[in-house]
């Protein structure tokens, strides 16, 4: 899909546009957010802008895009930016703002590369980019009107009829439409954005998994609490959700949205593995919970580390589902595991000694360096790379194997 001409252009200039990405969406970010401050009110999130994560994650979806133009000039990676594109459907991109975005963009290349950047190279990396942002759009279009909604107009109010503590820093909440309509429709291992006010009257988002069984008229967040360090800031959505929102508040949620799903046809028998750490628990809670509540027989193995037992959110139901289905096995692994359990290991995860069904795939969640690791551990062990599906919370950062 790009022209030889500009494939050429791109390739001898990608180690230079590539080296200089970190400094080229620092410029951007600044510049965009300078001329256009409403972008931080209710679009971008505040905490990723600070600690680098949303630059990172722009550097890398273009390299890698670009990447993958070269390595297969014929064919244009769709499948590349699906992640993104749920995650732009799940804060209400609209198209309009690709034009904002180039704008930006290309001037803060044109700052960092200077001459470097002649008529010539501009134009090659301007048909990158629309390319990559013809690619979004028509994928956001599809993803709008499968949600039933318009580009933008993602929004509802939902009411709390349940705040449930899970761990000193982890809170479910459980939701109803405020309206009184149908709950929109939603796919287990799906995600929703909460948008909140805060004090300084600013908008902030945040993604959230649906975690219990979305195929009802309730919906299910848990949210764990991010505390700031000295080189990062707190979460400042968690924090509010925590310690301001109680039974009877209203929250206002996106639609659902994601692309690592359980996929259920009735006649399904291919078995599953749910592997997470932390709050990564939360998407693997949710298929679990829906495989019980469809009545799966499919083989289903449930792998999860935590720091301990009762740093484990929703530990109990996550047993209790296990039981309830009959090809269903669990095993934890604690840092600080406490009491001995038959099912329970001591440190980091490790699959050596895990029986992993033949066939299976693979759901991946927790911190970048777990799923890193763990994924090396799964292809080891002879799963191939085509089955192992992965999320990430926040900005995907592009796991190396996946972007390349």
């Amino acid at each position: 899909m790009l022209s030889a001409e500009s494939a050429a252009v791109v390739r001898a200039t990608l180690p230079a546009v590539g080296g200089a990405l970190d400094e080229i969406t620092t410029r951007f970010y600044r510049a965009m957010f300078r001329d256009r401050p409403e972008l931080l009110d209710g679009m971008f999130n505040r905490g990723n802008q600070a600690s680098g994560v949303q630059r990172r994650a722009l550097a890398g979806s273009i390299a890698g895009f670009a990447t993958a133009l070269l390595d297969h000039p014929d064919t244009r990676p769709d499948a590349l930016l699906g992640r993104i594109a749920h995650k732009h459907a799940a804060v209400g991109v609209t198209d309009d703002q690709y034009t904002i975005v180039h704008k930006y963009l290309f001037g803060a290349i044109a700052e960092v590369l200077g001459d470097a950047v002649t008529p010539e190279v501009a134009a090659a990396w301007d048909e990158v980019y629309w390319l990559m942002a013809g690619a979004l759009i028509a994928q956001e279009a599809r993803l709008y009107h499968d949600a039933g909604t318009q580009p933008g107009r993602i929004w509802r109010r939902w009411t709390v009829v349940e705040r449930r503590a899970e761990t000193p820093d982890v809170v479910s909440f459980l939701l109803r439409p405020a309206d009184g309509a149908p709950a929109p429709r939603a796919r287990a291992g799906q995600y929703v954005s909460v948008r909140v006010r805060m004090t300084d009257g600013i908008l902030q988002l945040r993604q959230y998994s649906l975690s219990a069984d979305p195929g009802g008229e309730l919906r299910r967040i848990t949210v764990k609490r991010v505390d700031g360090t000295d080189e990062t800031p707190g979460g400042e959505v968690s924090n509010l959700l925590h310690e301001q929102v109680r039974e009877g508040d209203e929250l206002t949620l996106s639609a659902p949205f994601g692309d690592i799903v359980l996929d259920d046809p009735a006649d399904a028998a291919d078995p599953v593995v749910l592997v997470s750490a932390g709050i990564g628990c939360t998407p693997m809670t949710g298929m679990l919970a829906h495989l019980a509540a469809t009545g799966s027989a499919r083989p289903v193995l449930v792998l999860h580390a935590d720091r301990s037992p009762e740093d484990h959110a929703l530990r109990t139901e996550t047993r209790q589902l296990v039981e309830g289905l009959p090809g269903a096995r669990a095993v934890f692994w604690y840092e600080r595991p406490g009491v001995e359990e038959a099912d329970a290991r001591a440190g980091l995860m490790d699959l050596n000694g895990i029986e992993l069904p033949d066939g299976a795939t693979v759901f991946l969640c927790g911190p970048l360096p777990f799923m890193r690791e763990v994924r090396g551990q799964l292809l080891d062990a002879g799963v191939p790379a085509r089955n192992i599906r992965y999320e990430v919370f926040g900005p995907d950062l592009w796991l190396p194997a996946e972007a390349a």
